[in-house]
């Protein structure tokens, strides 16, 4: 690999003398890194290599960490952390310990913010460059969001009170690839393709600024007389700009590879002084064939051959499996649709996508929109599958609340990414998901183990509960069980000594550790059982009888503890006068960081080895 130039870069301040030229150079052997790098680690590909050269130009024109850079999402600053003094650890990158895939401000000064969901920037950003203000800085604030952003609400928010504020060094960069993480839905998505295709009147518009503002004297005033004239008359001649309509000054588009056009519309940017938006077009995947074939594919992926493409296959998966059966549950059941929010390849919904075009509805970027969507299809007497990262869903709280659970319409959350997600890290592990969703009414959580209890669980949810289900499931596959386990698919199942009175209580795909825990103390001579609830919320009363008489609980939970269903159990069995020892084991008040799952699992203690030591004390003595 060939990175000469981008091994002596220590800081943003070593490029500031560079070519044009140098910078193509440098730009090539960011990509080889990225490449490489991702190849070895998984992490996000195609939106990286898209904005490589936008990320040389941005460190080129302005000062980091002085003026501050707010990335929407977070998932495309690889080349941010080549040129911020971050090169010699980026093979670390993702790995538990190495540097994170996102911004994260404690790893470096030149992440001012930490993001990790989409949509966020503008907010993030324009209160930050208000501060520059009332600090009277003359920082400048850039904001890096992509056009899939657009279909979430709260960027529009943003720039609705961002417009109006004229002192504001503030800069949003959209940059257009015309793909979120499946391709862009909507109208909003029309409506850039519609600016791009009238680029030439905004270029002309930018050239007779520039040659006004070079006049003496009264250049500046006279621009900003031909901007007003400009204003009253475009509705006549053009479509209206939404951007400028809500007070931004609008530059672009702009070719995103092309670094010497990057910084001298950037420099025109930095001079406006107000709210500035600059509309920059990119490709990604740029710059490696298999990626700028198949972004979608290559917008999060697992390791991979660079000459192939081919990811190492991992099998079966929970997100797959849940596709394969609702299709077949749709199959059989004209109700039934599918929601999801710009995910319906990593949530599993390709086949259902193409099947049943009709009742599938990509909503775009917009999770809280999907929810009361989703009401509102139950209303019509449908059966509606929100499909969403456990992450994600946490954008829903309200709409779960008052446009679900209090509508006592039946619609169901699959909640993929159920507990830790591994390498992603605090942004999107899925560990708060059961303790929001604890405090609601009309709520029914499942937690299946295996494929087979997840088509139980869907099938359920479909024909016999009502109100607002949720099923969660974990990223990969299902629990390695012993054979001897034989599940009866109900609120629950014991495995291992019927009558010990040491039981481990657990749920979800930890469950296979517990089993393993629970076996490997058998075979010391210790009477151990274990209790799986399959069903997590309501707590059955039936949980509380069986266990309320044990001498020892130890509950395991692949969650945080503040509002779980352990910290709920203990509750239950102290209400019920349980007298005996209770431990429980889960996310103790931490966001927890990226590894693998493996490695985060037992950090967590939640392995079995863990599991049989912690169990392991109530029989000292």
């Amino acid at each position: 690999m060939n990175d000469s130039m981008l091994r002596n870069i220590k800081s943003p301040e070593d490029i500031k003398g560079y070519s044009f030229e140098e910078l193509d150079s440098l730009s090539r052997e960011i990509r080889e890194t990225l490449i490489t790098t991702v190849a070895n680690n998984g992490g996000h590909l195609a939106s990286n290599l898209g904005v490589v050269e936008l990320t040389v130009a941005m460190h080129k024109c302005f000062d980091s960490p002085k003026d501050k850079f707010v990335f929407d999402v977070g998932h495309q600053v690889y080349t941010h952390k080549l040129l911020t003094g971050r090169y010699d650890r980026f093979s670390t990158l993702r790995t538990e310990g190495g540097i994170s895939g996102f911004p994260r401000p404690k790893e470096s000064e030149h992440d001012p913010f930490c993001t990790g969901h989409s949509s966020t920037s503008v907010s993030a950003a324009y209160g930050i460059s208000v501060s520059e203000v009332i600090k009277h800085s003359d920082n400048y604030t850039v904001a890096v969001i992509g056009d899939g952003a657009f279909t979430g609400g709260l960027t529009y928010e943003a720039l609705n009170n961002a417009g109006r504020n004229k002192d504001a060094r503030l800069i949003i960069i959209l940059n257009d690839n015309e793909m979120s993480i499946s391709k862009n839905v909507g109208a909003v998505s029309k409506y850039l393709t519609n600016i791009r295709t009238t680029k030439g009147y905004f270029r002309l518009k930018a050239g007779v600024e520039r040659a006004l503002n070079h006049i003496p004297l009264i250049g500046e005033t006279l621009s900003a007389e031909v901007y007003k004239l400009k204003t009253k008359i475009k509705d006549k001649v053009y479509n209206s700009n939404m951007f400028e309509d809500l007070g931004f000054r609008y530059m672009g588009p702009v070719d995103g590879h092309n670094i010497k056009k990057l910084c001298e519309v950037l420099e025109e940017c930095k001079n406006i002084g107000s709210p500035v938006l600059l509309h920059v077009h990119t490709k990604k995947g740029k710059g490696y064939e298999l990626a700028e074939k198949n972004p979608s594919v290559f917008h999060g992926i697992s390791k991979f051959d660079t000459d192939t493409g081919e990811t190492v296959s991992k099998g079966a998966n929970f997100s797959d499996e849940f596709g394969k059966y609702l299709c077949e549950l749709a199959s059989k059941d004209e109700r039934i649709c599918a929601i999801t929010a710009a995910m319906s390849l990593g949530t599993g919904l390709s086949e259902f996508c193409n099947t049943y075009t009709e009742r599938f509805f990509d909503v775009g970027i917009a999770e809280e929109h999907a929810v009361v969507f989703a009401s509102g299809l139950a209303k019509g007497e449908m059966i509606p599958f929100f499909v969403v990262y456990s992450t994600f869903l946490q954008r829903c709280y309200d709409q779960l609340i008052h446009d679900a659970a209090l509508q006592k319409r039946k619609m169901i959350i699959a909640v993929d990414r159920a507990g830790f997600v591994g390498e992603d890290g605090e942004t999107h592990q899925g560990i708060f998901d059961v303790a929001f969703m604890n405090t609601i009414s009309n709520f029914t959580i499942y937690a299946p183990a295996t494929y087979e209890e997840l088509r139980h669980d869907m099938y359920r949810a479909v024909y016999k509960d009502s109100n607002v289900i949720a099923i969660r499931y974990p990223r990969g596959g299902e629990s390695v069980l012993p054979a001897d386990f034989k599940p009866t698919y109900d609120v629950y199942d014991i495995y291992g000594d019927e009558d010990a009175k040491v039981t481990i209580v657990t749920y979800g795909r930890i469950f296979g550790n517990a089993c393993t825990a629970c076996n490997n103390l058998r075979a010391r001579g210790k009477a151990v059982r274990v209790v799986k609830l399959n069903q997590i919320k309501p707590l059955d009363p039936c949980i509380i009888e069986i266990l309320k008489n044990d001498s020892n609980i130890f509950f395991f939970e692949e969650g945080i503890q503040n509002g779980g269903v352990g910290e709920k159990l203990a509750l239950r069995l102290l209400e019920a006068g349980y007298k005996g020892e209770y431990k429980l084991t889960a996310v103790d008040y931490c966001f927890v960081e990226h590894g693998s799952v493996e490695a985060t699992i037992r950090n967590n203690s939640l392995d079995a080895d863990s599991m049989q030591n912690i169990v392991g004390g109530a029989f000292v003595g």
